[in-house]
């Protein structure tokens, strides 16, 4: 398989489909590359009891809304999926999988992407990789000796196969709550973070932090100061995390210092002894293929001026964090960065 297009996108999960909406608007000569065999981009690979924390019409992409979970309540990781699949075929995205993107490279003309079934050539490229693919697990002394299970995020199906296990869930954030919710109620947890985890309200929901940071992101334009997301608290208090909370599940403790072969220990010399440490620390943007651009900084990052590359202006990043644009690392907020993107890229296009 080769291609030239006036514009590739790497990626279809949701920040690269927001990118084909506006492109496909836009009339563009475009292509969808995409490493997965199925559409429904990292949603596909969480675990089945994850739900969003927005109402559906407070989770959707440009041009459609994601319809109501049968039953009501917050759509699951399941109803995701289903939804950006449908987004897909109903705007023809031509979304050509599994093709897997290697290296992109500078070209005589444009940019090259080499990938496991051939050459595609681009006068610009929208890399939406997003953050799954790149687990993050922090180093600590004897992380290695730890004679137990040791899984992450990413590799987390549901409690299960933790029955009756001794575990250690690490992180401070709303995977870890929502892990922590669910593991509490089959084995004995002990919950580790860097420092005491803030619930949000109850009644504060994603639509009223979406509306947030968008009250933020405008004030900052206008050289105003509002609250951020973070004056908020660190963790959403969906129900499953409310019933934790309730009946005391949602106790934390300070970090560990090192890893020992039966558990973790602090540098008191206290010590708890356990079968399974999961990490929940987060994930590091999916860059490797812009590694010969030579972009990134000593923060792993590539600096932007927009959603644009400022070393390689025929290169833009969407949905990796609010570094590629506020809330674009969400459904609803990954909108507005991709229509700013796309115009910028019509621009430079002429």
């Amino acid at each position: 398989m080769t291609g030239a297009v006036d514009v590739l996108v790497i990626g279809a999960g949701q920040a690269g489909l927001a990118a084909g909406f506006y492109l496909r608007r836009a009339k563009a000569n475009f292509a969808i590359l995409d490493a997965q065999p199925h559409p429904g981009g990292a949603w596909r690979h969480t675990w089945p009891s994850l739900r969003l924390f927005s109402p559906a019409s407070y989770s959707s992409l440009p041009g459609r809304l994601m319809p109501p979970p049968p039953g009501g309540g917050y759509p699951s990781a399941a109803d995701t999926v289903d939804y950006l699949a449908d987004y897909e075929r109903r705007y023809a995205l031509p979304v050509h999988r599994p093709v897997l993107v290697s290296a992109v490279r500078r070209g005589d003309v444009g940019l090259v992407a080499e990938t496991d079934r051939g050459i595609w050539r681009a006068k610009v490229v929208i890399s939406a990789t997003g953050t799954w693919w790149r687990p993050y697990i922090p180093h600590y002394p004897g992380i290695g000796k730890f004679a137990g299970r040791q899984l992450h995020t990413a590799d987390y199906r549901g409690p299960e196969s933790l029955a009756g296990r001794k575990v250690v869930i690490v992180g401070g954030g709303n995977s870890a709550a929502q892990i922590l919710a669910e593991v509490s109620t089959v084995a004995m947890t002990t919950w580790v973070t860097r420092r005491p985890p803030r619930l949000i309200r109850d009644e504060v929901d994603g639509k009223a932090l979406f509306e947030l940071a968008t009250r933020h992101y405008q004030a900052t334009r206008e050289g105003h100061d509002v609250p951020a997301i973070a004056d908020l608290g660190d963790i959403v208090a969906v129900p499953p995390v409310r019933q934790a909370r309730d009946r005391g599940a949602l106790k934390s403790e300070p970090m560990f210092s090192h890893i020992i072969p039966v558990g973790v220990a602090w540098s008191d010399g206290s010590e708890s002894a356990c079968d399974v440490i999961c990490w929940c620390t987060g994930f590091r943007s999916a860059l490797s293929h812009l590694a010969p651009l030579r972009l990134r900084g000593s923060d792993g990052r590539i600096a932007v001026d927009g959603t644009r590359a400022s070393g390689e202006p025929r290169l833009h990043l969407l949905g990796y964090g609010d570094w590629t644009g506020p809330a674009s690392a969400t459904l609803i907020g990954v909108g507005r960065t991709a229509r700013e993107a796309v115009a910028e890229t019509t621009r430079q296009l002429g």
